[in-house]
């Protein structure tokens, strides 16, 4: 039902602006990418830029119109087509010299590839045979997805200028959706974050999604999912639709960049391997239901060879583990993305952010609760925008100026939501605190709760705004970064040629740091997480919690006892390393029995 991608990796989405304008940089290459398209201010800022970079005409799309938000988005990702399809009619055309993005679109490529292949013999021969090769390599040419990106929590009514709420069709998740169904592109939508019940159903009045005549879908579902019951819930809530879920990317809960999702202490290979157990039970029963609605409707059946595609994100580091996952676990391919934020060439991190990025430390990367939707967030020590709610706090003016109201959803003080974020809101909040009379101990905890919410509209913005030297709105300049703990190992600016070259197993371009398996990096992380919520309730838990915390641990045990299992199936392991990953399993299963007796 569509190109199978010769890349074996995407690069996901990744803050509002790191990755909004990665499709126009790399889909030339052939390589996929995910566009956050929430922030329509922003998403407006890129296309008036790209608009002026290349030569097109920018016709303002003004807040005035009801309906800017769709439209800007329509706008900007209908720009973005334009803008890749002439690179690859350029890059077609090119002489097979080095130095010509031609050459580059095949040296990327994995060595595997057949068309990597027939790249290498078109190398080694010479006339007429090396003219029909060439011929053939330039049909072989496809560019990268662009697909996009809704966290579908990210839905708030919105208001007319006399303050009365607007249909549900200009919320901030459904104009988004409008907008990507709106745009000339044939592509994904990736919802994150969960189950969104009116957002799903929307999609029901967007011909694009279901299947033409011909069994295509234009407009295609990405389901981000941490787990196969998530997967299996919302897949069937959309299959009952007649709505085809074309790939399930599994997010490891923890070990990923931005908003972090724990799961009940269900880690990432057991995960893998219920979705290789079940997978093609899951396409079967999806497949049935949502032909039966199609039926209904009378609308064009999917065709018998539709397939689900199945890939994995979250804290991948090397080729060893990249080649595991997608061989043992049958997945179809990777998501790379804070390794990412060290190459320019892909995605945008200010000059300073980037300094910052190279000098971090392993305990600069930290999961936090900045994020006013309260999900933990993985967040960066050193950014400016973590260095400036410090310094309203010492100021005694805690919070942000909220401009933006993408994240408003709070009615505690007013009818209208507020943020959790905004120096409104914690205002509020604090006196409410001071007014409860806890012991000191309750009211410290209490006041880090408020107070550690940060804006985030505008710091996951602003990078992209510095680097391209566009002005930031209401000067508001600070950087949010949320890279996941994998970018510890990480320590340089690197091309592209040099992080494909790596993901590839072409070179090494890990840091000397001791970096651990994957399995073994995101085991720490829900270990620490379990310790960390156990202590902040210890001296007040519930039945209700009790049970949660046993389960989560239990949980993890029998993740330990998996992976214990599966270390003779890493045969891409040097022996050395499996008998590390072996030590670790029981340090780690030793302290969380000791710390956890529960």
């Amino acid at each position: 039902m569509s190109n199978i991608p010769e890349h074996s990796f995407h690069i996901p989405v990744m803050g509002l602006g790191y990755t909004i304008d990665t499709p126009v940089k790399v889909a030339r290459f052939g390589i996929s990418s995910v566009v956050s398209i929430i922030q329509d201010i922003l998403v407006e800022q890129m296309r008036e830029f790209y608009c002026k970079k290349s030569g097109e005409e920018y016709i303002h799309i003004s807040i005035d119109d009801v309906d800017h938000r769709a439209k800007r988005i329509s706008s900007y990702l209908n720009l973005m087509q334009r803008l890749v399809n002439k690179q690859v009619a350029i890059m077609k055309e090119e002489a097979f010299e080095d130095g010509n993005d031609i050459v580059k679109y095949f040296k990327l490529l994995p060595e595997d590839s057949n068309v990597k292949n027939l790249y290498n013999k078109m190398t080694a021969t010479s006339g007429v045979e090396k003219e029909l090769l060439q011929k053939q390599l330039r049909n072989k040419i496809i560019a990268g997805s662009i697909d996009v990106n809704i966290m579908t929590k990210i839905d708030k009514t919105n208001f007319s200028k006399d303050g009365s709420p607007l249909p549900m069709e200009y919320s901030n998740a459904i104009s988004a959706l409008r907008g990507f169904a709106g745009s000339s592109l044939n592509s994904s939508i990736v919802f994150s974050a969960g189950l969104n019940p009116r957002l799903y159903a929307f999609l029901e009045n967007l011909p694009d999604f279901f299947p033409d005549k011909n069994g295509e879908i234009k407009k295609k579902i990405i389901l981000k999912v941490s787990d196969f019951r998530s997967a299996l819930i919302q897949g069937k809530f959309l299959a009952k639709k007649g709505l085809w879920i074309s790939e399930f990317r599994i997010e490891s809960g923890l070990n990923c960049g931005g908003h972090a999702f724990p799961t009940e202490g269900y880690l990432m290979g057991p995960i893998l391997e219920e979705f290789k157990i079940k997978r093609k039970e899951l396409s079967a029963e999806l497949f049935e239901m949502c032909n039966q609605t199609l039926n209904l409707k009378g609308l064009p059946l999917l065709p018998e060879q539709s397939n689900i595609r199945v890939t994995v994100q979250g804290g991948i580091g090397t080729v060893n583990e990249d080649k595991f996952l997608r061989e043992y676990y049958n997945i179809d391919g990777t998501g790379w993305g804070s390794p990412f934020l060290m190459v320019p060439e892909a995605t945008n991190v200010d000059d300073k952010t980037l300094e910052q990025l190279i000098n971090a430390k392993k305990e600069d990367y930290f999961l936090s609760h900045a994020s006013p939707l309260g999900i933990p967030f993985n967040n960066f020590r050193k950014s400016t925008s973590e260095q400036q709610r410090k310094l309203r706090i010492e100021k005694n003016r805690p919070g942000s100026p909220c401009y933006m109201d993408f994240l408003a959803f709070n009615t505690e003080f007013s009818e209208k939501p507020i943020c959790l974020s905004s120096r409104k809101f914690q205002d509020l909040k604090l006196k409410q605190l001071h007014e409860l009379n806890l012991s000191h101990q309750e009211f410290k905890i209490k006041y880090k709760e408020i107070i550690e919410k940060d804006c985030l509209c505008e710091g996951l913005s602003s990078s992209v705004l510095l680097k391209n030297n566009i002005p930031v709105p209401h000067h508001l300049e600070a950087v949010s970064i949320c890279p996941g703990p994998n970018l510890a190992y990480f320590s340089k600016v690197f091309s592209l040629e040099e992080m494909v070259g790596h993901i590839y197993g072409r070179l090494n371009i890990l840091n000397l740091q001791n970096r651990p398996h994957v399995f073994i990096n995101e085991l720490k992380m829900y270990i620490d997480y379990l310790k960390e919520e156990v202590e902040k309730n210890i001296k007040s838990l519930s039945d209700k919690q009790i049970k949660y915390f046993s389960s989560f641990k239990s949980n993890i045990l029998q993740g330990i006892e998996y992976y214990k299992n599966l270390l003779p199936n890493m045969t891409n392991e040097t022996d050395d390393f499996l008998n590390k990953m072996r030590n670790d399993i029981e340090t780690l299963k030793t302290g969380l029995l000791r710390s956890c007796c529960f």
